[in-house]
């Protein structure tokens, strides 16, 4: 699962790549908490890296597919 975070007040997006296998509902309720409490929100990408934002700085919360499974350009198939 690819997740986008929007940061305030600025044009980039960051993007993290999760596990296939992890539950996108536990992951909302994860940022609902974190979004609510102010603190500081803790993803753990396919690779191990852990990566934090605070609550104060994200802007929006995008779901969707890994970049991997999305299709750009002109292709016959």
């Amino acid at each position: 699962m690819d997740v986008r975070i929007g940061i305030v007040q600025s044009m980039k997006e960051i993007e993290v790549e999760l596990p296939d296998d992890i539950d996108q509902a536990a992951v909302t309720v994860n940022v609902e908490e974190v979004l609510t409490s102010q603190s500081v929100l803790w993803l753990t990408d396919r690779k191990g890296r852990r990566v934090g934002i605070p609550a104060s700085r994200i802007a929006y919360v995008e779901f969707g597919a890994p970049a991997s499974e999305r299709r750009v350009g002109f292709g016959i198939s």
